[in-house]
């Protein structure tokens, strides 16, 4: 049985995002996968200091962060999973800053001793899989060309030794205040969970 882990960068619960997270899981479910969701909001995660400890030592394992706190369990249950889902709002043009807070506290895998001038990834093969998943009031097709969501979201699930198999761009999603997908972003967020399984 595979295992699917989400990662919810969203403030408000029941919006456009949540909605595809859980459309994702369910297509995820149906073929017998066991899925795991951590709203990032539910969880204690510091702000990345740059002391860059996480990235000293060599080695293929995370390097691990000094500070104590939610991170290290979340990042436990997504190094035993087989996929991951990665998810964000639009905010100011880019995931949002709990969701660059996880982002940038992922650093541990790479190797970046002191005196090197750039980080090099630990795994540079990815073995898992990875869907991602924004929303945006601006149309769909913007999110990777007007904003950096794409990218931020692209570059965690490298981090995270996933490769993502399937993207999912919502947009025009604050026209209401509960906005809800469409039978057809349902549908397609249940295919793609499918191929997670």
């Amino acid at each position: 049985m595979s295992t699917v882990v989400a990662i919810v960068g969203s403030y408000r619960k029941g919006g456009a995002t949540d909605s595809a997270v859980e459309a994702v899981l369910e297509g995820a479910r149906a073929l017998g996968a066991r899925t795991q969701t951590f709203r990032l909001t539910k969880q204690h995660i510091e702000f990345c200091t740059n002391c860059r400890s996480c990235t000293q030592l060599p080695g293929a394992e995370r390097g691990r962060c000094v500070q104590q706190d939610d991170l290290e369990p979340i990042l436990k249950e997504i190094d035993a999973a087989d996929s991951v889902v990665l998810a964000s709002p639009v905010n100011f043009y880019n995931v949002t800053a709990i969701f660059r807070r996880f982002e940038e506290r992922s650093l541990g895998a790479a190797y970046w001793p002191w005196g090197k001038a750039a980080p090099k990834l630990r795994k540079p093969k990815a073995s898992k899989k990875a869907i991602l998943i924004a929303s945006s009031s601006a149309p769909g097709f913007l999110i990777p060309l007007a904003t950096g969501a794409a990218r931020a979201l692209n570059v965690t699930a490298r981090m995270l030794g996933a490769k993502p198999i399937g993207k999912l761009w919502i947009g025009l999603a604050a026209r209401d205040q509960r906005p809800r997908l469409s039978a057809r972003a349902i549908e397609r967020a249940r295919r793609m969970g499918m191929k997670l399984a």
